[in-house]
């Protein structure tokens, strides 16, 4: 499998695109006024404690207090490595002994603000290098779970357990490894722990010397964010096309990851680098609802506050043996579709997917499976709980950012995000009701009808009839006309 990654950048936003085997996999877009949070460390005060939800409202300097539950504080009389490994099955501390209004805390973002939601944070202290994640509240080493192989995590478990031993600074911190630590030598991972202990170190200072509400640690711009969370050796180039973008990169791969100096491209070509690989139009459908499958079939993508549901349809494919076959090769390329989908669109949160009802239990294991293969490549964490009984698949996806529509798109101040319009006939009716309302409530010899040409257009033709029953009922004149800047649903009835 070829992987590459393409990055647009300007001054007003960064736009990164993962591309594998020629297919857009994944878009990242971050604006220069609007930047993430995510990882972000702040010196917090709590505005206000909620004892019946087990949680606080953290100001943080951002328009909408942060949330934070009781599971992410670390109590201060805890035992950091004993509160690590506490079972889940012990009671956590109530939220009034943990904190109290007008405390300053450390925190970190977890969540973006998402909609009318503030964003989510935790006590729980992690900042990512190449290879490491360090964990300056904890004293325990972990590996990635993506990394399978039983001997090689065994053998990075104990390189760092010896290297923190070897430089006395065992009791400083803890770790994970992280995926790309797969295969790399004492060396990489010596410059990781000291890197992340010198940050450290700097950030505690920034602490001890600021008051609350203040940032004391922002995370890496997008296009090294990219670098340090994304390049893995599957990924043939990356290519950048602004030059003083490229040079920044090019400085910091030498510094942390010399091994991929080489992948690493400008590219100058007057063809924008995103319509290499049909990117922009990919972004472009990745706004629809309708997703189209090659076989004919199609998905239906519906994302709410509360859920993302996705329909998968036949459409035109009607299969060369019979129905069951159709049903079962439209939705094996429906789980593929799904898997990208969920990555492009970055959806996440609770998914519920309906899959054409199939008879055979050995299709539906297939299906299911082909799914689960699919989402194995997935960044984000996935989740998937099963079947229900009304054979709908559910599943979750940790909602980190805001979805590409949320990112890109606002709702439509016409229909107000409802997606659909009240019809020429209805506003009509409408109208009629309006008139008879302020005909009994005012004397006036005329009424005049403002609306849109469509509504217009309905009160002159098909509804001309019960305008001059309306007249002739009320015993006044309706004057109608056209205002242009009406949406289909404005009118106003005026009083001439």
């Amino acid at each position: 499998m070829s992987e590459e990654i393409l990055m647009n950048i300007t001054p007003m936003e960064s736009r990164v695109a993962v591309v594998e085997n020629g297919v857009l996999q994944e878009v990242y877009i971050e604006r220069t006024q609007r930047r993430g949070i995510v990882g972000n460390i702040y010196k917090g005060k709590v505005v206000r404690v909620l004892p019946g939800m087990q949680a606080a409202f953290v100001d943080i300097g951002l328009e909408r207090a942060a949330f934070i539950h009781a599971s992410e504080i670390i109590p201060k009389n805890n035992n950091a490595k004993e509160n690590e490994t506490a079972s889940s099955n012990e009671s956590e501390p109530h939220i009034s002994y943990l904190v109290h209004e007008g405390q300053s805390i450390v925190v970190q973002v977890t969540k973006d603000p998402l909609g009318t939601k503030g964003a989510r944070l935790t006590t729980h202290i992690s900042i990512p290098a190449r290879y490491l994640v360090y964990m300056p509240h904890t004293n325990h080493v972990g590996i990635s779970l993506r990394i399978e192989d039983q001997q090689e995590r065994e053998r990075l478990k104990v390189m760092v357990e010896k290297l923190l031993e070897e430089h006395g600074i065992q009791d400083k911190g803890g770790f994970i490894l992280r995926t790309a630590a797969e295969g790399v030598g004492e060396a990489e991972i010596l410059n990781d722990i000291f890197f992340l202990h010198r940050l450290w170190d700097s950030i505690s200072e920034s602490i001890a010397s600021t008051k609350a509400p203040v940032a004391v640690y922002e995370d890496l711009p997008l296009y090294l964010r990219t670098l340090r969370d994304l390049v893995e050796p599957v990924i043939e180039k990356v290519r950048i096309d602004s030059k003083e973008t490229y040079l920044k990169v090019l400085k910091f791969v030498k510094k942390l990851i010399p091994r991929i100096e080489d992948r690493v491209e400008y590219y100058p070509g007057e063809r924008p680098i995103f319509d290499l690989y049909s990117v922009e139009d990919e972004i472009q459908r990745a706004l629809s609802r309708k997703v189209p499958l090659k076989s004919g079939g199609h998905l239906i993508i519906d994302q709410t506050e509360a859920m993302t549901t996705i329909d998968v349809n036949t459409g035109a494919f009607v299969g060369h043996r019979n129905l069951e076959e159709t049903i079962f090769k439209t939705n094996l390329e429906a789980a593929t579709a799904i898997a990208r989908q969920l990555r492009l669109r970055n959806l996440g949160g609770i998914i519920i997917i309906d899959f054409i009802d199939m008879e055979d239990d050995e299709h539906k294991r297939q299906v299911f499976r082909m799914l689960e293969k699919n989402l194995e490549r997935d960044h984000a964490k996935t989740n998937i709980t099963g079947v229900s009984e009304l054979g709908l698949v559910e599943m979750t996806r940790k909602r980190t950012r805001e979805s590409l529509e949320n990112v890109l798109c606002e709702p439509c101040p016409t229909c107000q995000g409802r997606g659909s319009l009240k019809t020429p006939e209805t506003v009509c009716y409408e109208i009629f009701r309006e008139i008879l309302r302020e005909a009994r409530a005012y004397d006036s010899d005329t009424y005049l009808v403002l609306a849109a040409q469509t509504v217009v257009d309905r009160l002159l033709e098909e509804d001309s009839g019960n305008v001059a029953d309306l007249e002739e009922f009320i015993e006044k004149n309706i004057r109608i006309q056209v205002e242009p800047m009406y949406t289909q649903e404005q009118f106003d009835v005026v009083l001439v």
